[in-house]
């Protein structure tokens, strides 16, 4: 395929996606939901396709072949032929701008729908009806694929569908459809995930045509203070690995002193002058030596940072544009005189007159009509200060939207990753990304400071206003910790383990939380999460004779 034609498809592509607006109300009835996830699931492959073609076409390093073209020729080449040759040059890099662009857009465009995807697989299961199988929807789709490939033809699936309607089987409203459980029932429903970790509310905002740019200038100010905050969180790097070893070393050959650029893998970073030696002899000098160190971060993908970074922004906003009111009503002295305030300014940001010239003119102007406006309702006197009370609020605001409202995003991105860990095994988080695409199967202590302290406000907006299943809780980075600890210990058990009630667990016997909350919070039973508390105490006994021995050793002291 031609790449004009190939971006000119993708681009229309992700401006078709970017006009279809993601409907996800009644998405608890099964129909509803299979519709919207086939519909991510099928773009997703899509984008996947058009990201293999750019990638074989080399837009992943568009610029390498510029430099053919350019300024750097013979002092023997004419002036008219310099010129074409800039020119061509000039082309070839608009060429090249736009291939980055456009593999861009279908990078993020692809990390958003595996978000959405995310989300959506940890909202639902399927069951059976008749043997009570659970299917998580990833795993019940491949049932609906096996079934397809059953079928001949179009003819033969029709007849199929033909007779189940003969056969009286129920329709999506009882939320059943015609898929083969293993026990052989094709009769299931669909049941909402009270223990999944999910934010269905942040699809709609997720940049799924790869208009990241877009979505980040249509934010208010504390919004873009709220996105930074979050990025920051998910950009947090972990204690660099060392992943391989340059040196440059110097050897004699045949005579000849020879010098040499060498580089060894992760797995001779310790001994790394052992083997210079085995391959360069005895007499070898290392003239120079570096340690390349990766340092993960904790989503590590920066398309899939941006994407939840801006969707929780988003819908930061709408929350926030829902309950400021109230906010502002117990802060704010005079909440009157700051409406009217704001009206008055916005009133004349709308306004250009026909007879200013300039930017500067402008805005001299709206700073002029400002004051005589506000002079005009008794809000600035006539020295030009402004009401005292609404000078006060004013700051008031400034700060509420500072030190509050930009972090309610953060708050609960901290929160829903924070409860993933602890719901979750580590096996599981790393064949399986769920709702944050790339996030590490675990994290280190400097990782870990970023769940130190939730803002406190941000806290009580989200639990009071919007009902919001949360606890403030101290030292998460604590709970986090021995919540891995624990993981190492179970690795070698037999005990099976319900991850959800163990998360409660956590919270219950290291907090002054009662198991009663926690077992609310994660919408376990209480009898599963004092069954994982006496399973926590089980790993913390000693199980060797010489851990035994030791302990008593220390009690009879």
């Amino acid at each position: 395929m031609d790449e004009s034609i190939l971006i000119s498809k993708t681009e229309k592509y992700l401006n078709k996606i970017q006009n279809e607006k993601v409907n996800l109300e009644n998405i608890s009835k099964i129909e509803v939901f299979k519709s919207v996830y086939c519909k991510f699931t099928e773009r997703l492959n899509k984008l996947h396709e058009m990201k293999d073609d750019m990638d074989l076409k080399g837009y992943t390093a568009p610029y390498r072949s510029l430099n053919k073209y350019g300024s750097n020729v013979s002092g023997d080449v004419a002036f008219e032929e310099i010129s074409e040759i800039n020119r061509h040059g000039q082309y070839f890099r608009m060429k090249a701008t736009a291939k980055k662009n456009i593999l861009d857009r279908v990078k993020s465009a692809i990390d958003a729908h595996k978000i959405a995807i995310g989300h959506l697989e940890e909202f639902g299961i399927f069951k059976s009806e008749s043997c009570s199988k659970t299917y998580k929807p990833s795993i019940f789709m491949e049932l609906t694929k096996k079934e397809d490939n059953k079928e001949d033809n179009k003819e033969n699936r029709e007849n199929n569908r033909k007779e189940s309607e003969n056969k009286n089987i129920k329709s999506d409203d009882e939320n059943i459809i015609l898929e083969e459980c293993s026990c052989g029932s094709n009769e299931f429903k669909f049941e909402i995930n009270k223990t999944g970790v999910y934010r269905l509310e942040i699809i709609q905002y997720l940049p799924l045509s790869g208009n990241y740019m877009v979505l980040m200038s249509g934010m208010t100010s504390w919004g873009r203070e709220s996105f930074k905050k979050v990025l920051s969180i998910l950009k947090q790097e972990r204690k660099g690995v060392v992943k391989t070893v340059s040196a440059v070393v110097k050897f004699k050959e045949n005579d000849r002193w020879i010098r040499k650029r060498v580089s060894l893998d992760s797995e001779y970073v310790n001994n790394y002058e052992e083997e210079i030696r085995k391959q360069y002899g005895r007499n070898v000098r290392i003239e120079f030596l570096q340690f390349h160190r990766t340092k993960p971060t904790i989503i590590n993908d920066k398309h899939a940072r941006t994407a939840l970074a801006i969707g929780y922004a988003k819908y930061a906003e709408t929350i926030v544009q829902n309950n400021k009111e109230s906010v502002f009503k117990d802060k704010i002295s005079n909440i009157y005189k700051l409406a009217k305030y704001d009206e008055i300014v916005r009133d004349i940001k709308l306004q250009r007159p026909k007879f200013i010239v300039g930017e500067d003119s402008l805005e001299e102007w709206r700073r002029f009509e400002t004051e005589n406006r506000l002079k005009t309702v008794g809000l600035m006197s006539k020295r030009e200060n402004l009401d005292p009370q609404l000078k006060q609020d004013i700051n008031k605001r400034k700060n509420i939207e500072r030190k509050v409202f930009s972090e309610v995003a953060s708050t609960l991105i901290l929160w829903d990753i924070f409860k993933y860990y602890l719901t979750t095994s580590q096996d599981r988080r790393k064949r399986y990304g769920g709702p944050f695409p790339y996030l590490r199967s675990d994290i280190d202590r400097k990782q870990r400071k970023i769940f130190e302290n939730m803002n406190k406000e941000s806290v009580n907006i989200l639990k009071n206003s919007e009902t919001e299943k949360i606890i403030e809780l101290n030292n998460m980075d604590l709970l986090l910790n021995k919540k891995f600890n624990l993981e190492k210990k179970i690795k070698g058990s037999n005990i099976k383990i319900n991850y959800v009630a163990l998360g409660a667990a956590v919270i219950s016997s290291n907090c002054n939380v009662p198991v009663s909350l926690s077992s609310k919070i994660f919408n376990v039973k209480e009898k599963s999460v004092e069954k994982e508390i006496k399973n926590i105490d089980t790993f913390k006994k000693p199980k060797s004779n010489k851990s035994k021995k030791f302990l008593e050793m220390i009690k009879n002291k």
